[in-house]
């Protein structure tokens, strides 16, 4: 059964539950019947509080991509399956003074890209550069962890934007769980500090265009028109990705022994309140803080290259980074609540309390990419979002799988989506675009479409639009 509780909200009734779907009706005639099968097989845990897809749903694995799921905390569930394998994986933001006609030359972009490949490891397993950096210290202490020499404001600490101007700079959590991490991960996960990891993980140059609606607020964050910014999308790496598989195992054990199943052996979960719930919380924190730091120093290689290309100095403060696959303690409905979002990024309005301090008075920046063929944008939640636990997309969602792209799609139409040969070519750090055919344009929904329903839904609103000058993609 389905009802439309209009202005892009439908709410449909399953055999365990009720889902809350946030899409224009284009959108939503073309979600396909497999996302509902995973939110029935979702809403068999129980005790469930609230369950939605944003705009860009898409089949995962156990779960769906979009997907906003809400338990109690004095009596709740957690789901590793819910937050997904790639732990802490988020955007980040920076602010150059470069205009986008400074830039314009093809040469000096393809320079740039040049340069920050060089300090910014773009192989899937790729090593850091950061050898001194010590893993321990950053997944108990995220940014905090860092030496000073990474973190440039560190010498102004009233105004310390490295960790005033993120979601959190790190998240506390009993650091006796980590004593179970062998030594192997930890290994890897000291060579992977700052390094991009493949699939959708990218580095993007941008300039943007200021919704005249909103230039109040995009100047109070530091933004212009056609300002150069820096984009930067990834997670927790390796220290994330081994703890997920790890979890998954660890959890169908148990619920093998509680005598509890589910139709898909991809979704398991725990009382938060059990041993091997706390377990995961906690060690899914130190994921959070693994990511964050992850982004900083990506950001911190974009910064050093550039500098090569203008001078010493070139600066990028950070306009802000937040994630978007995680279960976090929030207050909502005055009670306490872990809020589960997989592909789902919160945007909070102006005023809530959640807001970082630098952001009270506006609501935070909601980073949401397209592709590296179209726009990406910069929005703000708004007080309807309370709805949705203030759940938006993150970013345009598969519209076809990795296999179908490249059986579908060939490189003269990649080629053509950003604009090969034109003065207005998305420069790439691929000499051959064969290589990442996967990550092509045609690969993902319509952002505009997917910005149009969470606009339409009163969720959030566009501050401004981002359009792709030269991107950096893994492999």
């Amino acid at each position: 059964m389905l009802k439309d509780h209009g202005k892009n909200h439908k709410e449909i009734t399953l055999t365990n539950g009720n889902l809350h779907v946030f899409a224009n009706d284009e959108v939503f005639e073309q979600l396909g019947d497999q996302v509902y099968v995973m939110a029935d097989n979702n809403l068999q845990i129980p005790r469930n509080q609230y369950m939605s897809y944003t705009p860009d749903a898409h089949v995962g694995i156990g779960t769906c991509i979009g997907t906003t799921a809400v338990w109690n905390m004095r009596d709740g569930f957690v789901s590793p399956s819910i937050v997904g394998s790639d732990i802490g994986c988020g955007m980040r933001v920076h602010l150059t003074p470069l205009t986008k006609g400074d830039i314009q030359d093809k040469k000096l972009r393809r320079k740039m890209v040049d340069s920050i490949e060089k300090y910014v490891p773009t192989a899937e397993r790729g090593h850091s550069h950061y050898k001194n950096i010590r893993v321990e210290k950053v997944v108990t202490e995220g940014i905090h962890g860092l030496p000073h020499k990474y973190v440039p404001d560190h010498y102004t600490p009233r105004d310390r934007r490295s960790v005033t101007h993120v979601e959190t700079a790190k998240f506390e959590y009993n650091h006796d769980y980590l004593d179970g991490i062998d030594d192997k991960m930890w290994a890897r996960a000291w060579q992977q500090v700052g390094t991009l990891g493949g699939g959708n993980h990218f580095v993007e140059i941008q300039s943007i265009e200021i919704r005249e609606e909103k230039r109040n607020i995009a100047e109070q964050w530091g933004l212009f028109d056609g300002q150069v910014i820096v984009m930067v999308h990834s997670g927790s790496r390796a220290w994330g990705g081994m703890l997920a598989p790890k979890f998954i195992k660890d959890f169908r054990k148990a619920m093998e022994l509680w005598g509890v199943q589910t139709p898909d052996r991809n979704l398991v979960f725990a009382p938060i309140n059990s041993e091997e719930g706390q377990r995961y919380i906690s060690l899914m924190y130190s994921a959070l803080n693994y990511a964050v730091v992850n982004r900083h120093m990506l950001a911190y290689g974009v910064r050093e290259g550039l500098k090569e290309v203008f001078g010493s100095e070139f600066e990028m403060p950070v306009l802000y980074d937040l994630m978007h696959n995680y279960a976090l303690k929030e207050f909502h409905r005055k009670q306490p609540m872990l809020v589960h979002r997989k592909g789902a990024t919160r945007a909070l309005p102006a005023g809530h309390f959640l807001n970082a301090k630098a952001y009270k008075a506006t609501g935070h920046p909601a980073l949401i990419p397209g592709s590296m063929g179209t726009s990406s944008y910069i929005m703000v939640g708004e007080e309807p979002g309370e709805k949705n636990f203030y759940s938006i997309c993150h970013g345009a969602g598969r519209i076809r799988s990795r296999r179908a792209t490249k059986e579908l799609v060939s490189v003269d139409q990649f080629k053509s989506s950003i604009k090969v040969g034109t003065d207005d070519e998305v420069i790439v750090n691929h000499r051959t675009l064969e290589s990442i055919l996967d990550e092509c344009p045609q690969a993902y929904k319509d952002v505009d479409q997917i910005i149009d329903s969470v606009v339409g839904a009163g969720l959030a609103s566009v501050v401004a639009e981002c359009k792709p000058l030269a991107v950096l993609k893994g492999v």
